[in-house]
């Protein structure tokens, strides 16, 4: 499938016996809306309580993430069943408790702030189960360094893309990776983790899900935004933009993605 890859940082430490902080007068744009809003629906639950977050764009220096309240939003099922997403008091998160997930199906996000109104547009996809895992503590890279690679049955009959997410005890933040069937449709696929700080005992989180293509690329992007993996003289990336369409004033477009997906959670403790 691919392989999960860390973002790592290179500090340097000059060997001086003072420091000058310099904070840069950096350009503000504009605040901008960003919508988080992914479905999951956990396989065994009812994926009844669901939840969309809304905030803005901050400025560089700044330490909080404005949040956005007194919103109306919701999600609309093909069939004409609507979900009323509430706020919880002022939060700027809003959550449904009655939400019916449906596989195949098409659901819209509408949100309105401000009179102004945002759509997305996405079907809810169903996830594979993990087949077996496997287990290498001698691949050559290091004696500290463990592989583990988690099967899973790929469907012959369409084109399918993926993404993974691992929760690592000795990581600050979940790991994300995405993948497709181009080369090995209908086959065994699996995924594959490389860490040299794990030891026996430690317990990963483990996530899959079935996403579209149009996210799957979206995905992409953000990760090698994060990355950077062009080393120094990278161009700098573009701003990335999910499916969300401003209704009311196209320019002022906002930021982040509605999807939906099914998942398939597990845990692997390692050996």
């Amino acid at each position: 499938m691919k392989k999960l890859k860390y973002i790592f940082f290179l500090v340097i430490f000059g060997l001086t016996s003072c420091e000058e902080v310099i904070e840069l007068d950096l350009p503000k744009a504009e605040p901008r809306l960003v919508i988080e809003a992914s479905i999951d629906w956990v396989k065994g639950t009812d994926g009844s309580t669901q939840k969309v977050r809304l905030t803005t764009t901050a400025g560089y220096y700044d330490i909080e993430i404005p949040i956005v309240s007194n919103a109306i939003v919701s999600i609309e099922k093909e069939d004409g069943t609507v979900f009323d997403f509430i706020e919880n008091e002022a939060s700027g998160e809003y959550y449904c408790y009655n939400f019916i997930p449906e596989i195949g199906k098409s659901y819209t996000l509408t949100v309105v702030v401000d009179g102004e109104v945002y759509t997305a547009s996405e079907k809810l996809f169903p996830a594979p189960e993990f087949l077996y895992f496997e287990q290498n503590n001698e691949i050559g890279f290091g004696d500290d360094v463990i592989e583990i690679k988690y099967y899973f049955q790929d469907n012959p009959d369409e084109d399918n893309f993926y993404m993974d997410r691992i929760e690592d005890p000795t990581k600050a933040f979940p790991i994300f990776g995405t993948g497709n069937d181009k080369f090995t449709q209908g086959n065994a696929m699996y995924g594959l983790y490389f860490s040299e700080d794990l030891k026996a005992g430690d317990v990963l989180n483990i996530r899959l899900y079935q996403i579209s293509e149009r996210y799957h690329d979206y995905m992409n992007k953000l990760l090698e935004a994060a990355d950077n993996g062009g080393g120094p003289f990278q161009t700098t990336p573009s701003t990335v933009r999910g499916n969300l369409i401003n209704q009311t004033n196209p320019a002022n477009y906002a930021l982040g993605y509605f999807r939906l997906s099914e998942v398939f959670e597990t845990s692997y403790t390692v050996e």
